[in-house]
């Protein structure tokens, strides 16, 4: 059992909610005990290497100094198959040491819960939470309540809460309403630095994309000395359509799953969902001091990146980014009406930075899907993409393990 996992529940009092939770949980640990005893391969473990500059240690949002990640999966009988991610900006008080933040709209078929304020202030006050799309409103009360209790903030009368979601229905039984609030404040209080489970785990249990089963990915970037040493890193809940291309390899064609080119499906016409729609949830984290502007120009990078997997942004497609930088320069401390001085990096110095989310969006998404594994729910199977096949198409395109 992961350390996440266990901290998740470590709260059990007994009620039947508790009850219920911890019912989901044994099945869960079931599931990623039989995954760690073989798990699949990362895109670097296929000789898949995005871009020019090096990962970070973990090659994870976690490498970003502070950034803590903390996962819910529900996983209860035939039809119960969703999650909550939650990504944590630092250790403190982050309603009362805010972090700059930006927010980028790709296509906005979708629900991202607080961005206007951030919009308007530039600033991100609560962790930022992913789950499915009809438990936003039990992961607004879930933050709610959480930055309520935390000490400190007990005159808070006002809490912009942060949270994107994806449409697990197809495998789901979305309409159960199964995230409750609780699952979200168990998620916040697990978040950890270090591994970040990817696959079939969190708001990604039951997500798919380019027709296979998706889930979580992560992938990070540091900027070599010169460049300024900052580190970069991405987390996407992925579950969307398009043309798979890995690397520039053409993986969607030569696994006969080219999307919309090769289909007479139309958009509504699958009972699960048509799979050229979907959504991506990207976030973005820097420890690079940069303000509101920039992080809104760096979220759009990292959505920007998603074209390099192939994806085809269709209609139905909630294509979101949210960045922020963990540097305490660029910070607001809450309820402060003194002038501050700020020394943040000048636009000329960005491009690095646009270049590392490019690349790290692009890396996170293989990994979402490579360590997806298959997930059968509400009469519905999606497959993992199978390793084996996809090994021999990268080798054949020029990308060997060994090199």
């Amino acid at each position: 059992m992961s350390r996440t996992r266990f901290a998740a529940y470590a709260g059990f009092n007994g009620s039947p909610s508790a009850c219920r939770a911890l019912a989901a949980l044994a099945l869960v640990v079931a599931g990623v005990s039989a995954q760690e005893l073989a798990p699949r391969p990362r895109a670097r473990d296929l000789g898949v290497r995005p871009g020019v500059f090096d990962p970070g240690p973990l090659n994870a949002i976690t490498d970003v100094p502070g950034v803590r990640v903390g996962q819910i999966s529900l996983v209860e009988g035939d039809a119960v198959r969703t999650g909550v991610t939650a990504i944590v900006p630092h250790p403190g008080n982050v309603f009362q040491d805010k972090v700059a933040g930006a927010v980028y709209v790709g296509n906005a078929f979708g629900k991202l819960a607080g961005s206007t304020q951030v919009d308007e202030l530039g600033t991100i006050e609560t962790p930022i939470v992913l789950t499915n799309t009809l438990a936003v409103g039990a992961a607004i009360e879930g933050i709610v309540s959480w930055t309520l209790a935390q000490p400190g903030n007990d005159a808070v009368r006002s809490v912009n809460a942060l949270v994107g979601e994806t449409n697990d229905g197809g495998l789901n039984d979305i309409r159960g309403l199964h995230v409750r609030p609780a699952h979200v404040r168990s998620a916040i209080d697990a978040a950890r630095p270090g591994v970040v489970d990817e696959g079939s785990v969190g708001a990604g249990t039951g997500t798919r994309c380019f027709e296979w089963k998706c889930g979580i990915g992560t992938a990070s970037r540091t900027l070599p000395a010169e460049l300024g040493g900052w580190t970069l890193g991405v987390i996407v809940q992925a579950n969307f359509g398009g043309v798979l291309t890995i690397a520039g390899a053409p993986v969607g064609r030569e696994l006969r799953r080219p999307g919309m080119a090769d289909s007479p499906r139309t958009p509504g016409s699958d009972p699960g969902g048509s799979p050229h729609d979907g959504s991506c949830m990207i976030v973005v984290a820097t420890d690079a001091p940069i303000d509101a502007r920039d992080l809104g120009r760096l979220a759009a990078r990292a959505v920007f990146g998603l074209a390099r997997t192939g994806a085809s942004y269709a209609n139905g497609s909630g294509d979101y980014a949210i960045a922020f930088s963990t540097a305490s320069a660029v910070r607001t401390a809450h309820g402060s009406i003194a002038p501050v001085s700020r020394r943040v990096l000048p636009p000329e110095a960005t491009s690095p930075l646009f270049q590392a989310a490019l690349e790290a969006t692009e890396e996170a998404v293989y990994n979402a899907l490579l360590r997806s594994t298959t997930v059968s729910g509400s009469g519905r199977t999606a497959e993992a993409i199978p390793i084996d096949r996809v090994r021999d198409i990268l080798a054949r395109h020029g990308h060997n393990p060994g090199r």
